[in-house]
């Protein structure tokens, strides 16, 4: 399987049901399109106004719209100011802090190096950064793992290592 495949499938699965807490944790994220709606197929996931595609800060916006809290732990680094701006831009500013928040926490680390998205009972892990570049044009290894207890260990070492405020 595709890792955009993959990626599509575990968020709209996070849109449906939404994780109680949502890692994203990698050194550089572009706001990469995730899903492709051009033609209709996911018009019942947005409702009356369904968007052509959607990028992964409006996924990662509406998940936490839809319950979920989200950790995103990224580098402080001008790659990843344009998905940082657009989150902001879709979760609302007065969701979005580099501290303590009740929807999302902003984590920026300069010696991340781990690449993982990870939900309630899942997660994609491996050497792909969150960019066009690790998506589509390096040679990356990724891994899927479905199963609530590897999702939960890899959640409480997250929390561990950059605070879990909720």
């Amino acid at each position: 399987m595709r890792v955009d495949t993959m990626l599509t499938s575990a968020l709209i699965a996070e849109f449906i049901a939404p994780s109680d807490h949502l890692w994203l944790v990698s050194p550089w994220i572009t706001d990469v399109q995730v899903l492709d709606n051009s033609h209709g197929a996911y018009d019942a996931l947005f409702g009356d106004v369904a968007p052509q595609s959607c990028r992964l800060s409006d996924a990662i916006a509406r998940i936490a719209h839809g319950g979920a809290r989200i950790h995103v732990v990224t580098r402080r680094d001008a790659h990843n100011d344009n998905f940082l701006r657009r989150l902001t831009k879709a979760a609302g500013p007065e969701h979005i802090h580099l501290a303590q928040d009740p929807n999302i926490h902003l984590a920026q680390d300069p010696n991340i190096h781990e690449k993982t998205l990870c939900g309630n009972d899942w997660m994609l892990s491996g050497s792909m950064n969150f960019t066009i570049r690790g998506m589509a044009k390096n040679d990356e290894v990724v891994t899927y793992t479905t199963g609530s207890s590897a999702a939960a260990q890899a959640r409480l070492d997250l929390a561990e290592r950059w605070g879990d405020v909720a």
